[in-house]
């Protein structure tokens, strides 16, 4: 049985051989192995349907593997629950935003930090989340339903934040928003991934957007990694730009 805990140092995250069937016994991932080292930003491109979402859900804790290992900061996370994983510092910001339509802004974030209830690391990581996003300062009253999609998204972003973690998932976060916002966003994740050292993974349906932000990212196809390697590299590459950018 494998140790639960990583005899050398690597990176903060790895998959190894990950494989996740969907309920027909049809594999959505087969055999998908990746790394990801503190302070990355790597960017997760492929068509609908390669397995991207279901990747980070079974990083989340969401979807539980048939074979493979995830581990994160030197420990097995796949051996624990998906609210352990969060304490561990994986957060997902997930397809759809996922929020709470009935509650309010501000309640939305709240639940976001539930696996650290300390008072003053919620007043301390709202005031960062407000800070990052004005607009939701200026909507915490209002509920999340009445939300334009791009405030919808910063807010199923700030709730992530609000667990304060190591490494930060995102699911499509243009998905659905006006350019404006998207620029917004866009700008933020920079921000984090820059300034603040912020590992996270994009999955992203404008690839040359995703390649622009990211340090260097990963070809999915089929539940299989096809390709690897810097933002550059992926962008000149024939398989990508006759692909995913129509050249």
């Amino acid at each position: 049985m494998a140790s639960a805990t990583s005899p050398t140092t690597g990176p903060l995250l790895e998959v190894r051989d990950l494989r996740v069937a969907y309920a027909t016994g049809v594999l959505a991932l087969q055999g998908v192995s990746l790394r990801i080292g503190a302070g990355e930003m790597v960017a997760l491109v492929g068509a609908n349907g390669a397995g991207k979402s279901t990747l980070l859900k079974a990083i989340a804790g969401l979807v539980s593997p048939q074979a493979g290992e995830i581990w994160f900061a030197g420990k097995r996370a796949d051996a624990v629950e998906a609210p352990d994983r969060v304490r561990l510092g994986i957060a997902l910001v997930p397809e759809g935003r996922r929020l709470f339509a009935r509650l309010t802004v501000a309640e939305n974030l709240t639940l976001g930090s539930a696996t650290n209830a300390d008072p003053v690391h919620r007043r301390e990581m709202l005031e960062r989340v407000f800070e990052l996003f004005p607009r939701l300062s200026e909507r915490a009253r209002q509920r999340a339903g009445t939300l334009s999609g791009g405030e919808g998204q910063m807010l199923a972003i700030g709730r992530a934040l609000m667990s304060r973690p190591r490494f930060l998932m995102l699911d499509e976060p243009s998905l659905g928003i006006m350019p404006r916002l998207v620029e917004t966003i866009m700008d933020v994740l920079r921000r984090l991934h820059a300034r603040e050292g912020l590992t996270m993974l994009l999955v992203e349906q404008n690839v040359p957007s995703a390649l622009g932000l990211a340090d260097r990212g990963y070809v999915l196809q089929t539940g299989r990694v096809v390709m690897e390697g810097s933002s550059a590299t992926l962008l000149g590459s024939d398989l990508v730009r006759k692909a995913y950018l129509g050249i």
